[in-house]
């Protein structure tokens, strides 16, 4: 196979992975394998078409067994010592919120759907602790509870 096929096919998986489909980082070794023949092929490598083929499983192989499982991590933001949850951060409450009441606030630089799970109510630009994550709802609290 051409040295430029092998860039394009790499190029395209790793898109393809980074944009569409979620295929837990598969397709990102797969295409770095195939671009690394590629590479080497435009550098004279000249290897037979059946040496192609096995250097662009073993590096397939090679990458996904000792890499992808640090990698994915942390990209997915689970990296030992990452707390991905917010809790403990400190959020600005734009309106009153009862106990048990619901609002929106800012963490992060997105809008959360938040919850009072406290005993007392939370006045409209104090800040507020979030104690749980659950998907995208946090539970807040008044700090004063602490």
């Amino acid at each position: 196979m051409p040295w430029w096929a092998w860039l394009a096919s790499g190029g395209a998986l790793m898109a393809l992975e980074l944009t569409v489909a979620d295929a837990s980082f598969y397709l990102i070794f797969i295409g770095v394998a195939a671009v690394i023949v590629g590479v080497a092929e435009a550098g004279g490598a000249g290897l037979p078409m059946f040496g192609q083929w096995l250097s662009f499983a073993a590096l397939a192989i090679i990458g996904m067994v000792f890499f992808r499982d640090r990698l994915y991590e942390r990209w997915r933001g689970n990296a030992p010592g990452f707390d991905g949850s917010g809790v403990g951060e400190r959020v600005e409450v734009a309106e009153d919120v009862p106990s048990g009441g619901r609002t929106r606030v800012a963490m992060r630089g997105s809008q959360w759907d938040a919850t009072n799970v406290g005993a007392s109510p939370i006045a409209s630009g104090t800040v507020a602790e979030v104690v749980a994550h659950d998907g995208n709802r946090l539970d807040i609290k008044n700090i004063a509870e602490n």
